[in-house]
């Protein structure tokens, strides 16, 4: 069981995290306009998958490391932290991206689709490393289950993100219309999701140095 104090911060991060416009929500809410609301349901399908492979390969590879090696894992766990400092930085320096097309994207049939959202994570470096620093920041290295952890984690992570992506494409005329509408709400999420990253990662390396 993961105790209250990792995960209520971790699902406050996750839901953040979802309702940030970035790359997987313009290919959810693209496909959704351009194809259809079964099209925006097959992509949201297929990038979960391709999440779950990356929590497959985090769960047994962190938990590896573990054992094998606990000073290189108090490393990953540092370098995490600067990386989620980079990416709160980012954010409030570059802002969200939510960039839909204007033209319709070729029909490829509701399995293209989740294949393509598989592709869009399973091969997506940023993803990888994403997740190889980010998961690791709740798990304690000296944790027996650890490896069981990382995979309730993302698991976590995958089910209420697609939880929210799943509204968001459902309703994505008019969730499209009002962030093209009010780009205050995108860049409130900005500094929202800069804070939380800055936090955990200040929290770390704070710990880190006592």
């Amino acid at each position: 069981m993961l105790d209250a104090s990792v995960l209520l911060p971790f699902v406050a991060a996750v839901v953040v995290i979802a309702l940030t416009p970035g790359p997987d929500m313009t290919f959810f809410l693209g496909r959704a306009l351009s194809s259809g609301r079964a099209a925006g349901l097959a992509a949201v399908a297929g990038a979960g998958t391709g999440l779950l492979v990356h929590t497959l390969l985090v769960a047994l590879g962190v938990s590896a490391l573990i054992v094998a090696a606990p000073a290189a894992f108090a490393a990953l766990k540092i370098a995490g932290a600067l990386y989620l400092l980079w990416l709160a930085f980012q954010a409030i320096r570059h802002g969200s991206a939510l960039r839909l097309p204007s033209h319709a994207a070729p029909r490829s049939g509701l399995l293209g689709t989740w294949a393509s959202g598989v592709a869009i994570n399973v091969l997506n470096p940023k993803v990888a490393l994403f997740f190889l620093t980010f998961l690791p920041q709740f798990v304690s290295a000296t944790d027996p289950h650890a490896a069981a952890k990382l995979f309730l984690l993302g698991s976590i992570f995958i089910l209420l993100g697609s939880a929210i992506n799943l509204a968001i494409v459902l309703a994505a005329d008019r969730f499209a219309t009002g962030m093209r509408a009010n780009p205050r709400v995108a860049r409130a999420l900005d500094w929202l999701f800069a804070s939380i990253f800055a936090a955990f990662a200040a929290r770390l390396l704070f710990a880190r140095a006592h």
